[in-house]
């Protein structure tokens, strides 16, 4: 079969040749006014970090902000002030999927699961995710979160709020049995952290996505985290610009639309503390920055 480059790009991205920068700032800035499925929640302030006390002021504050944008807002944790964000997201009309902060301490995770629990009996609560890449990050093992995520799903089965947990992809492809818990699945997909080059990203999204319908078996498959940084150190053929998160963006949210894909993009704000775990791209992956102004 012969090669055909023009088709080949086609499927990968819309046409972006001949645009300028300030070209794509503006197609950035129509789609995102248009409106997508979901935004990541990024409630801490510089020289702020997890383990610090958020106040109602800064997340009321940064929901204000992507209110306008989103129909979705996706939080972490259900401690230290971030059980107020699906509190007042959903005081602002935004539909929330809450998750419950899971790691290595038996004893926060308690606290974590009890408050997730708490608010989705209160009715803050649309999607319920027990624990964030525990797998992954091989903070629990498999058995742990099982547990978890079955007491959770016992608590709510009278108000029927969907229940799943939040890893990469192929974690759902790995873990027949984590999949089988999960009411629906919530998959971080990121083409970036697997050096794609940025012409191909929107194609390894794709692959992400089906992967999971077939690993879920008919269950509803919702893409949790997904992004391109606009700065930092390069990953192999994957290189942080602005073009590139814009492109990403752009891309990722048509598809979204067009063929209704629930996705939460990651994220709404940069973050410093995020260079921890990640290097340096890691404070750069917010359509926001860090004072909170649009950023294309």
């Amino acid at each position: 079969m012969s090669f055909r480059q023009e088709k080949h790009f086609a499927l990968a991205s819309l046409n972006f040749e001949g645009k300028s920068i300030v070209d794509l700032r503006k197609v950035f800035r129509k789609t995102l006014k248009s409106g997508i499925h979901g935004l990541c929640s990024s409630p801490y302030e510089e020289g702020q970090e997890p383990g610090d006390q958020l106040s109602e002021d800064q997340i009321r504050r940064r929901l204000k902000l992507i209110q306008p944008y989103t129909k979705w807002i996706r939080s972490f944790s259900c401690t230290e002030g971030n059980e107020l964000i699906p509190i007042i997201a959903k005081e602002m009309g935004l539909s929330t999927l809450t998750g419950a902060w899971l790691g290595s301490n038996p004893e926060k995770n308690k606290r974590e699961v009890k408050s997730l629990i708490e608010l989705a009996n209160k009715g803050f609560v649309d999607i319920a995710a027990v624990g964030n890449e525990v797998l992954y990050r091989g903070d629990l093992t498999e058995e742990q979160l099982l547990n978890n995520i079955y007491s959770v799903k016992d608590a709510l089965t009278d108000i029927k709020v969907p229940v799943g947990y939040v890893d990469a992809y192929y974690e759902f492809e790995e873990r027949p049995d984590i999949t089988d818990a999960c009411d629906v699945i919530l998959a971080n997909c990121y083409p970036f952290w697997e050096g794609c080059d940025a012409d191909y990203a929107l194609l390894y999204i794709k692959d992400m996505y089906h992967k999971c319908l077939r690993a879920g078996k008919g269950k509803k498959v919702i893409i949790t985290e997904t992004g391109w940084p606009s700065e930092g150190t390069s990953l192999q053929g994957a290189f942080p610009s602005e073009e590139n998160a814009i492109k990403y963006f752009i891309n990722t949210q048509n598809w979204s639309q067009e063929e209704n894909i629930e996705m939460f993009y990651f994220s709404s704000f940069d973050e410093t503390w995020k260079v921890g775990g990640e290097g340096d791209v890691g404070a750069f992956w917010g359509i926001w920055d860090k004072y909170e102004k649009l950023k294309y």
